[in-house]
C-alpha cells in the first residue's frame, strides 16, 4: 500500500511539473552549443504548427516554443541547447521584453517559408554558403535555375537565394584564368544551350530576362537574398537593359563603347553611380566591389552590426540578431560594397566604417524585401576556385552564418504595422 502511494505521488509530481513546463526556450547567446541547428529547430517547429516566437535581443535572439515532447526530443537529437520553462518564468520574460524602456520585442513566427535556391544543376568548382548552411540546419529547399525562373516557377516560393552567379552574361569573368578548364567550357556550353532553348540569341539576354523575373518576384512580395557576385552582377544587369556590356569572347561581338553613359540606375535594387570595369581580363564587374582596392587583410578585416530599435525597426532588428556584434570579414569575388555607391534608401545592417565598406544591407522593392551580403563563405577567409567546402560541424556557432539564417526565418515572421 505504501509503495502504491509513493508511485501515485511520483506520478502526480511528474504531471504537475509537466503542466508547469509550458515552453521551450532555445537561447541564442554564448551558452548555445549549436546556433545554426537551432534555426532548423525553429523552422521545423513552425512546420509542425507549434506556437513559435522570436525574442528579439533577448539572449542573442532566442526562440520561445510551446512545449511539445517531440520538439524537446528534436533538440536533443540535433544537439541544440534549450531550457524547459514553467508558465511563471515565461510570463516574467515576456513582461521584461514588453517594457517600453527595454530594446527587445516578441515576433510570432507563423509560416514555414518555402525556399528556393537559384543555382546551376551542373557541378562547378566552388560551393555556396547558403545551401551548405540550409543543409546543415536541416531546412529544406528546392533548386531552381533559368528554365524554372523563365517558366514563372518562382510564384510558388516565399524566399529566393541567388547562388554565386553572374547575371551580366560574362561567365563570372573567369575567361582570363580558366577559359581552357573543362568546367568553364562546360558551363559556357550549358548556358548557351539554355539560352537557345528559351529563345534567346545570347546568354546575356537570357540572364537579363531572368533578373527581371526575379525583380518581379521580389516586388510582388517575395524575399530575395544574395551573396558574393549574385549581388552586384544582378544590379549591373538591370542597369544595362538594352545595352551590350559583353566583349566578343563572351557573346561573339564587341561591347557598346558608350555603355557606361547608357546605364540606368533607376532600375537597380541597391547601387547607383557605379562604373563598369570594361577590361574583360579583370576578375571584376565594376567599382561597386572593393576587393581590388581595399587595404584590409585577415588580421583587421571585421565589420560591425548596427543596433536597431526592436520595437520600432523590426525588419533590421530581425536580420541582425546575433550573439556577437563584431563579425570577422571574409572575401569573395564581391567582398564588400563601396559605401558611396549604395543608394540612400538602403538600410545598412553591417559595415566597416573606417574602410567605408558596406558588408550587409537590406532594402524594399514594391511589396518585397531584399538583402545583399558581401563575401563568399563566412568561415573561409579567401575561398579559391576548387577549394573543399567548409565543414560546418567545425563552426556550429558561426556568427557570420547566423546572418544568413536570420534571413531564412524572416519571411516566417508576422509583421507588425510600422509605427509613425
Amino acid at each position: 500500500m505504501a509503495l502504491k502511494k509513493i508511485y501515485l505521488l511520483f506520478f502526480l509530481l511528474t504531471l504537475s511539473l509537466g503542466l508547469k513546463a509550458s515552453s521551450i526556450l532555445i537561447f541564442m547567446d554564448e551558452d548555445q552549443k549549436n546556433h545554426l541547428k537551432a534555426y532548423g529547430i525553429a523552422y521545423w517547429s513552425i512546420k509542425q504548427k507549434a506556437d513559435v516566437s522570436w525574442l528579439l535581443n533577448y539572449r542573442g535572439g532566442s526562440f520561445l516554443i510551446q512545449y511539445n515532447k517531440g520538439i524537446e526530443d528534436e533538440c536533443k537529437t540535433r544537439g541544440v541547447s534549450y531550457q524547459v520553462l514553467a508558465d511563471g518564468k515565461v510570463t516574467a520574460i515576456l513582461n521584461e521584453i514588453s517594457d517600453p524602456e527595454v530594446n527587445m520585442e516578441v515576433v510570432k513566427l507563423e509560416k514555414s517559408p518555402k525556399i528556393a535556391v537559384y543555382s546551376p544543376k551542373s557541378k562547378l568548382p566552388w560551393d555556396d554558403a547558403v545551401t551548405m548552411v540550409l543543409t546543415y540546419a536541416e531546412i529544406p529547399y528546392d533548386v531552381v535555375y533559368d528554365d524554372e525562373v523563365l517558366k514563372d516557377k518562382l510564384s510558388g516560393y516565399d524566399w529566393l537565394h541567388l547562388h554565386h552567379e553572374d547575371f551580366t552574361g560574362q561567365y563570372g569573368r573567369f575567361w582570363s584564368a580558366f577559359r581552357n578548364a573543362t568546367w568553364y567550357r562546360d558551363d559556357v556550353k550549358n548556358q548557351e544551350a539554355t539560352a537557345k532553348r528559351n529563345g534567346f540569341n545570347k546568354v546575356s539576354e537570357m540572364k537579363l530576362a531572368v533578373a527581371k523575373r526575379i525583380k518581379e518576384f521580389c516586388a510582388g512580395g517575395g524575399f530575395l537574398f544574395a551573396m558574393c557576385s549574385g549581388t552586384d552582377s544582378f544590379d549591373i544587369a538591370l542597369s544595362a537593359e538594352g545595352v551590350d556590356i559583353c566583349e566578343s569572347m563572351f557573346d561573339g561581338d564587341s561591347a557598346d563603347p558608350q555603355a557606361q553613359a547608357k546605364l540606368n540606375f533607376n532600375k537597380t535594387f541597391a547601387f547607383k553611380d557605379f562604373r563598369l570595369d570594361v577590361n574583360p581580363n579583370n576578375y571584376e564587374f565594376s567599382d561597386i566591389d572593393v576587393t581590388q582596392t581595399r587595404l584590409l587583410n585577415q588580421t583587421n578585416d571585421y565589420f560591425t552590426l548596427f543596433d536597431f530599435s526592436a520595437k520600432w525597426d523590426l525588419v533590421p532588428t530581425m536580420l541582425t540578431q546575433n550573439h556577437e556584434k563584431v563579425i570577422k570579414g571574409f572575401m569573395g569575388q564581391t567582398t564588400a560594397f563601396k559605401k558611396s555607391l549604395v543608394k540612400p534608401s538602403i538600410t545598412v545592417l553591417g559595415e566597416n566604417k573606417g574602410a567605408e565598406e558596406v558588408r550587409y544591407l537590406n532594402g524594399e522593392i514594391g511589396k518585397g524585401q531584399f538583402t545583399f551580403y558581401g563575401g563568399h563563405d563566412p568561415e573561409d577567409y579567401q575561398h579559391a576556385v576548387g577549394d573543399p567546402p567548409t565543414d560546418l560541424n567545425l563552426h556550429p556557432n558561426s556568427p557570420g552564418y547566423r546572418l544568413i539564417l536570420n534571413n531564412v526565418l524572416f519571411p516566417a515572421a508576422k509583421k507588425k504595422p510600422q509605427k509613425t
